[in-house]
């Protein structure tokens, strides 16, 4: 089986030479922070365990005594100088995270301001293409139409409330004084129509001061007759 000269020269070079490694995608910036995430909380880690180990070597001074003390020192010493270079190297990768954080919602920030570049972009062709549809000539002479239908309905109002039989001139002179007529026969309707108990009451004739005058004659009874306690005669028909 013949090949092509081209085919042939290219697998010879891919036995000579390998084929050409295809490129692995960038890194993204979420998996570049996770693995930053992680590193410093390994050293976090790292960290709270020398802080217990100084924490034992502290305990174990109050007690040690001469060159036991000294070696616990210098154990203590060593263990600080390394939680130092650990802290270091951890606020090193947090402010590496921290910035590829913000690197990663700046691009964010940016699609969005695109996506709404474009929708703000597709809004303003609708909203021209529905305008082309409006007339504004059409418009005006649908309003002008709707003034004068309304103008015509109050007039047919105005003509349907009119009244019959009323003289166009009246003298407003008469109609002041039919007015104040009409006020003084209210005032007496509304005397005469008070029931008697709430009227006002007849004057009553004043009583006198002292009794009537009596006789001389008949001031002092006969003797024998009979008198009643008010020591006026009494009838001998009316005795009993």
């Amino acid at each position: 089986r013949r090949f092509p000269p081209g085919a042939a020269l290219g697998s010879m070079a891919h036995r000579l030479f390998g084929k050409k490694k295809e490129k692995a995608p960038p890194p993204s910036l979420q998996d570049a922070s996770g693995r930053l995430n992680e590193r410093v909380a390994a050293l976090d880690e790292k960290i709270r365990g020398l802080d217990n180990e100084l924490r034992r070597y502290k305990e174990q001074l109050k007690k040690a005594r001469g060159p036991a003390a000294q070696q616990i020192k210098k154990r203590a010493v060593m263990t600080l100088q390394r939680k130092r270079q650990y802290e270091q190297q951890r606020d090193q990768l947090a402010g590496q995270a921290f910035n590829v954080e913000q690197t990663d919602f700046a691009i964010s920030s940016i699609k969005d301001t695109q996506e709404t570049v474009a929708a703000m972009s597709a809004a303003a062709k609708t909203m021209k293409q529905e305008h082309k549809k409006l007339d504004i000539d059409k418009i005006e002479n649908v309003q002008d139409d709707l003034a004068d239908m309304l103008e015509e309905y109050n007039e047919v109002q105005e003509s349907l409330g009119r009244a019959y039989g009323v003289p166009d001139a009246v003298d407003e002179t008469d109609l002041e004084a039919e007015l104040a007529c009409l006020e003084d026969w209210d005032e007496e309707e509304e005397l005469t129509s008070t029931p008697s108990y709430l009227q006002p009451a007849p004057t009553l004739p004043v009583e006198p001061q002292a009794g009537p005058s009596i006789p001389e004659a008949a001031a002092a009874p006969a003797q024998g007759e009979t008198v009643d306690e008010y020591g006026l005669p009494v009838q001998q028909g009316q005795t009993a």
